[in-house]
Parts: structure tokens; sequence; C-alpha cells
């Protein structure tokens, strides 16, 4: 049964702020002037505003009040490159409203849930004007880049300041087939492997004078994806060990190279950690090929934000404004929740995600409005 809501029928409009911004040529790590439109529309409403630049990397922190429940509300103003702008219908940073439909790079991921907690937090301050608690946003230009100087630093500088929220929901369109069917209450982790197994080169007509990396390394690719590395736990899928890439650098047909490598791309769940996947490709690497070179980069451990009362608070909010009851879901890549989990707990909650990263990227208008009204009761639910 869906509880009745006592939202407002004409919330703030998102549109307006979402044009702005995606007209802001902010493909990362370039700002392109959006953050100064968020300030633009945060300042009138009462927050402090504190850009921080890190690096080449522009951030905003902007916070009314000071007392707890302390909300969060994360998001990024960086777009990915739109690629062959003349392929677009429209300029992709033009932001034209077409029947009913909002058209830009950013639209969809994240521009205009950035817009449409705006709106709905407008709606929500000017009904009250001494909310309990204080709201944040933490609105970053470094989610669709490297992500070093972005939000994992704005944190660490919260964290200095004061400013450690005690819950935050991060906007991306986490949606799938209509507004809040989706929350993402954790995420995989992430992590590539880099491996050059070393040989000597010979003649392929003499194999015992050579030694053949190529082997080696087969044996060791074997070893690694022969065995699952588990069947999924409460909460998330099934590990997966990829190979995404091979390389040997050699012409001839006639000759055992020299060296041969292979790139390993890891999707886990929280049955596993970096330190000890990197400790598993190690040991497949001393028993099948010890004169090796291994690289690992690591994007971001797994993490879960267990269902308690902020997670049921965002679940109310979802079903107050839309009637829908949303799942609970840990799907995808990764996120700057990676970041946040450590600090508070995080959930994700936002647009249906059609268009991200596409050409003609889009958002219905009629969509995002409706997000204003789930984010304004996002608000109202958090700050009880």
């Amino acid at each position: 049964m869906t509880e009745p809501s006592n939202l407002p029928e004409t919330p703030a409009d998102p549109i307006p702020l979402a044009q702005a911004l995606i007209r802001c040529r902010s493909v990362t790590p370039a700002d392109g002037g959006a953050l100064a439109v968020m300030e633009a529309a945060l300042a009138p409403l009462g927050f402090t505003c504190t850009r921080l630049r890190f690096g080449e990397v522009e951030n905003l922190f902007a916070r009314i009040g000071t007392a707890a429940p302390h909300l969060c509300y994360a998001g990024h103003t960086d777009v990915v490159p739109p690629g062959d702008e003349a392929a677009w219908k429209d300029n992709p940073f033009s932001a034209v409203v077409r029947e009913g439909v909002l058209y830009g790079r950013g639209s969809c991921d994240m521009k205009g849930g950035i817009a449409a907690f705006v709106a709905g937090l407008t709606d929500f301050l000017a009904g009250n004007a001494n909310p309990a608690g204080s709201i944040s946003l933490l609105i970053t230009g470094d989610e669709e880049g490297p992500s070093v100087d972005g939000t994992r630093r704005v944190l660490e500088w919260m964290a200095e300041n004061g400013h450690v929220p005690d819950m935050c929901v991060v906007g991306e369109p986490t949606s799938k087939k209509v507004l809040g069917d989706t929350i993402k209450i954790g995420r995989r982790g992430s992590m590539n492997a880099f491996i050059t197994v070393k040989g000597r080169q010979g003649h392929s007509a003499y194999p015992q004078l050579a030694d053949n990396p190529v082997h080696r390394l087969i044996a060791v690719l074997h070893a690694l994806t022969s065995t699952p590395l588990d069947a999924g736990s409460d909460w998330f899928e099934a590990s997966t060990l990829q190979v995404t890439g091979l390389q040997v650098d050699n012409t001839a047909t006639n000759v055992i190279p020299a060296e041969a490598s292979a790139f390993l791309n890891i999707r886990f769940n929280d049955h596993h950690h970096s330190d000890a996947l990197t400790a598993h490709i190690k040991s497949a690497l001393a028993e099948h090929a010890p004169d090796h070179e291994l690289r690992v980069r690591v994007s971001g451990e797994s993490f879960i934000t267990q269902p308690g009362p902020f997670v049921d608070a965002l679940q109310r909010a979802v079903r107050r404004s839309t009637g829908v009851e949303a799942r609970l879901d840990t799907g995808g890549g990764t996120s700057d929740a990676r970041f946040i989990t450590h600090y508070c707990p995080v959930a994700e909650l936002g647009a249906v995600g059609a268009s991200l990263h596409q050409r003609d990227e889009y958002a219905p208008v009629a969509e995002l409005r409706a997000l204003a009204l789930v984010y304004r009761a996002v608000i109202e639910e958090c700050l009880r």
C-alpha cells in the first residue's frame, strides 16, 4: 500500500538549472563554469559554498546548517567527451528541449540529477525555514576522470574541517526501467593486473634452446581462469576475472619471443580484498612463470551499506513520491560511493540511466521533475 504524499504538485523546476549546467563544457577534468552555476543556485538558499581545487580539478562543498543529522548529496559536474559532435542531432552542449525531452551531454549522467536535487532542496527549504539537521552537497569535477583529485580529496578536507556527514546519497542514474526502481547499496571492487612474463628468445625449430614465455603465460592464465573465484554472496553476484588483453611483440613466425604480456580485470564481491586477489595472481605466476613483472591498479574495494534506518528512509521516500517499491542492488561498475563508504553510510539513487555516455544523451523533462520530488522526500525522511 502506497503511503499518501504530502509533496507539492508544482515543485521548483530543475530544467533551467540542468540546461545551465549542460551548457558548461565541463569535459573531465575541465570545469567549464559549472561550479559557478552551482554556487549561484545554492548561495541564495543560504548555503556556505567552498571551492576546493586539487591538482587540475575544481570541486565544490556547500553546506547549510551545522546540526545533526547531516545529510550529504554527492554528484559530479564533469562529463565524458561527446565524441563526434557533428553526429549529434543537436550540439551536445546546447541543452535543447524537444517534445518533452532534454538533450545534451550530462543530461542523464548527471547534471540533470544534480539539478533535480537542488530543485527538491529548494522546495524543502521553502517549507522548512529552520530544518532539523544540516544538508551539504559534495560536487566534484573528477568522477569521469582518474578520480584522484575529486571526491577522495574533498572527503579528506571534510574530515579535517568537521564536515563528515551522517549519511550520503550519491545521485548517479541508478534506476533501470522506471524512476526509483533501484537503489544501489554497494558496489563490487575493481582491479586491473598487468603481467609480463619473461622468457628466452630462440628459433622455433630449436625450442629446447629457448624458453617460450607465451607457453608460460598460457599456463598462468589457465590457472587463473579455470576455477571460479566464488559463487557470489548475500548481496553480490559471483566475482569475475577476465583476460582483457594479450600482447606479444613478434612479427616473425619462426621466432620464440623474449616476453609475453596479458591484462586482467577483476570485479570482486565482499568475499575478497584486492590484496588477497593480488596474492592469488602472484601464486600462479610463481608456479608457472617465476621470471615476470606484475603491476596492479586498484580502482576500489567492494563495499556494502547494510539495510537499516538510512536505507529504509530512502525506500520510504521513493514509495511516497512515486509509488514504486525500490529494489536494493549492487550491480554495475564503480562510482565515487567507494570513497564515501569509508566515512558514512552511502547509497545511490537517481534517474533512469538509459542514455548515459551515449550520443544524443537525454533525460525526459517529466522524469527530472519527478526526481526532484523524490529528492525532497529523501531530505524529509533523512532529517526526521
